[in-house]
């Protein structure tokens, strides 16, 4: 799906010589829907003159798109920070970030070196963050308020009345929660075989007090609106649409540390228009700007003090959930090595199993 938004006014020309842009040119933007909302576009179009073109998409099809093309078609995309530096590696589709054009002051801290270091190939940055969410844990507190973590899921108070996947987030989160670090092991399979085996034992042992394993984000919303669930590992969106309903239901970042995804920006290698895409990037990183955005995806991004400019409701709800030290806490996902997906496989079918 291709939107093409234009402003074609007579005040685009002196608007771009305000901010002095060299040239006035066309990005292709290549982006998940909500990103890039209408009036966030007719805003950075009438302040620097260029146009953009926007198109929606996904991980899969951001980087078919681009392996297809060897990184043409497009001059600014959006995967996220886990599909940049393997496809890098091996398809060569993005060109390098010059960290220069960058206004870094407008950045989470925490979040640029995450997204920085993940993204480095051969000495060489290739993205920075945008949009970024977390999972951790969604908690009653008046009826769960003792839930800080993710073992404490396994309190025998709250038998049959919890909730979380059976996927490869539990699986992380239970081991940071138990003291161990998995991402540092993903380069060494032994060692992080070790990891699951410990984390299979203890989703094992607390089996007796879970409700369910929950499947779909609609379920879990309707376990906890009815009060059959107090406590579940779940994403931060879903603790904050609660939370609208019932002030006593919210996201809790983990003591240990949410797990974060970010998608990111990039130059794809054959972009044709880098100072457009610079310009956009820093242009969307105001907070003002990034709020606008906040309101249309639903997650927040990587602009500091962008949530001072959300809707009162919003802000309320990310503060309450993640004060400055939370956020800097974030396990950020990395690139998965190959491997570890079937180890995570064999776990999960164990403790599925188990009696």
């Amino acid at each position: 799906m291709k939107i093409i938004l234009r402003t074609l006014t007579a005040g685009v020309a002196g608007a771009a010589l305000l901010v002095g842009a060299a040239q006035a040119d066309t990005l292709r933007l290549l982006t998940w829907g909500g990103y890039a909302p209408e009036n966030v576009i007719e805003k950075f179009e009438a302040e620097t003159g260029h146009t953009v073109e926007v198109t929606m998409s996904n991980n899969e099809e951001m980087i078919a798109k681009l392996r297809a093309t060897g990184g043409g078609g497009f001059d600014l995309a959006q995967p996220s920070q886990d599909r940049i530096a393997g496809p890098q590696a091996e398809f060569g589709i993005y060109k390098p970030i010059d960290m220069s054009q960058i206004k870094t002051e407008q950045f989470v801290p925490s979040m640029l070196d995450a997204t920085k270091g993940n993204s480095t190939v051969d000495g060489e940055v290739y993205a920075v963050p945008h949009i970024w969410g977390t999972s951790g844990l969604i908690v009653n507190t008046a009826d769960a308020d003792t839930v800080k973590d993710y073992t404490d899921l396994c309190d025998p108070s709250l038998e049959g009345k919890v909730s979380y996947r059976l996927k490869r987030p539990t699986l992380i989160g239970f081991a940071y929660s138990m003291g161990l670090d998995p991402f540092a092991a993903y380069g060494d399979e032994a060692a992080y075989t070790e990891i699951m085996n410990q984390v299979e034992a203890k989703l094992i042992e607390c089996k007796p007090v879970v409700k369910t394993y929950w499947s779909g984000g609609d379920e879990l919303l309707n376990l906890v609106r009815s009060g059959e669930v107090v406590a579940a590992m779940a994403w931060d969106t879903g603790g904050w649409k609660l939370n609208a309903d019932n002030a006593d239901i919210n996201f809790v970042a983990p003591a240990s540390g949410a797990l974060g995804w970010i998608d990111t920006f990039v130059l794809p290698a054959k972009g044709k228009a880098d100072q457009a895409a610079y310009d956009y990037i820093n242009f969307v990183m105001q907070p003002e700007i990034a709020a606008m955005i906040t309101e249309s995806a639903g997650n927040f991004t990587a602009s500091k003090g962008a949530d001072e400019f959300a809707s009162d409701a919003l802000k309320a709800q990310y503060q309450g959930s993640f004060p400055p030290e939370a956020v800097d806490n974030i396990k950020w996902y990395p690139p998965v090595p190959a491997g570890l997906e079937a180890i995570e496989g064999g776990i999960l079918d164990r403790v599925k199993a188990a009696q």
